[in-house]
């Protein structure tokens, strides 16, 4: 008996079915859906890892409160009371201490994370760091020249500022030195990228030697001074200091994801990225502005702490690719809750005294940061 091939009715103009797209149209849709899937789950398991972070490092200490009276502190002022008891004392040690503390953190790590992640994308090269561009140095030098002169010769300055006197000026230091090199790599309205890095090299190396000659001036109490603000820390943190650098932080955090369809069709090459209708040039100024805004503010007040801005971004381009869409904030918190746990291990390892945090990211990036050379160097050999 001959067998009867049966077939399904088409389906009706309009319908779902009929109006689905198929072939290559639909690969690329599912594709499409797939990555802002993952990008999603991957930013909701950041933030619950900064929330982690934050209950945890609020908690431990010489005065120790668990997860569940921390939360109970926290809510409190809401008028909410939630079954974990807490004495009166772990209350005031965490909202006076170390809530402003880990709220720094958060900050300071996020803009430098995300600052290193928008300066690589910039450059195109996993490499880079915000340093490079001189913001860091600038800084360190400002910071220096008014810890070893400001009771002589900077004195009615310092009167001035009063006690945000080094904040200020490495902050000012920081932003002015980026706008020097970035002033010194644009020539017709056109910012050459390479001579922006030569520049701030250049300007590196000068910064260096003005906070060489003033540590050579330098008293024994500036010298210690000098040596516990270089090395970075986030001690000096009150809800005061967070508020006063919490705008300029803000910005470049909220402001540079905006940037990240920029940078990854930078990605492509500058002149590739014209041709796709970016303005490349708006792009690096906003990059630059944005990072000096971040990293200044980040130094003036935690001091100098390096490796992050390079160590963040490069582990999540490693876990998650080169998405700027994802790199991007999921840098900055990535980047907060590492610091945050970093400053949770100064201030806890060598009880009751405080390791600089500049001693420990240089611990874990150093190594991190040879290793990146090493993998890139037997790439290299390997296409040879």
């Amino acid at each position: 008996m001959p067998s009867v091939e049966t077939s399904s009715p088409p389906a009706p103009p309009g319908s779902a079915a009929a109006d689905a797209p198929t072939g290559p149209a639909a690969v690329a849709g599912d594709a499409l859906r797939s990555r802002r899937r993952t990008r999603v789950l991957a930013l909701l398991a950041l933030t619950a890892l900064v929330l982690v972070a934050s209950i945890v490092a609020v908690g431990m200490g010489a005065v120790r409160a668990t997860p569940g009276q921390v939360l109970a502190i926290l809510v409190q002022p809401l008028g909410w009371d939630l079954p974990w008891a807490f004495e009166r004392q772990q209350a005031l040690v965490i909202q006076a201490i170390r809530l402003p503390r880990v709220a720094l953190g958060l900050l300071v790590g996020g803009g430098l994370a995300i600052s290193g992640a928008a300066m690589q994308g910039l450059f195109r090269n996993p490499l880079a760091d915000p340093g490079l561009i001189g913001v860091s140095s600038g800084a360190a030098l400002s910071a220096v020249v008014f810890i070893v002169l400001g009771a002589t010769v900077l004195a009615p300055v310092a009167a001035v500022l009063g006690p945000f006197t080094i904040a200020v000026a490495a902050f000012l230091g920081g932003t002015g030195t980026t706008l020097l090199v970035y002033r010194l790599a644009t020539r017709n309205g056109r910012t050459s990228v390479a001579t922006m890095l030569l520049a701030g090299i250049a300007i590196n190396a000068l910064a260096g030697a003005g906070t060489g000659l003033m540590i050579f001036m330098a008293d024994d109490q500036q010298l210690r001074d000098v040596t516990f603000w270089t090395l970075g820390s986030l001690g000096g943190a009150t809800w005061t200091v967070v508020g006063a650098v919490l705008p300029f932080l803000l910005i470049a955090l909220v402001a540079t994801p905006y940037l990240a369809r920029a940078l990854n069709a930078m990605l492509l090459g500058e002149a590739e990225a014209r041709h796709l209708g970016v303005n490349t040039q708006r792009v690096k100024r906003l990059v630059i502005v944005l990072a000096a805004l971040a990293v200044g503010a980040a130094v003036a007040v935690s001091g100098v702490i390096g490796f992050i801005g390079l160590v963040v971004p490069h582990l999540l381009r490693l876990a998650a690719g080169p998405d700027h869409r994802l790199l991007l904030p999921g840098s900055a918190l990535l980047g907060g809750a590492l610091l945050v746990l970093a400053d949770l291990l100064a201030r806890t390892v060598v009880a009751p005294a405080e390791l600089p945090l500049g001693i420990l990211t240089a611990l874990v990036g150093g190594p991190f940061f040879l290793w990146l050379l090493l993998q890139r160097r037997s790439r290299a050999m390997l296409s040879i």
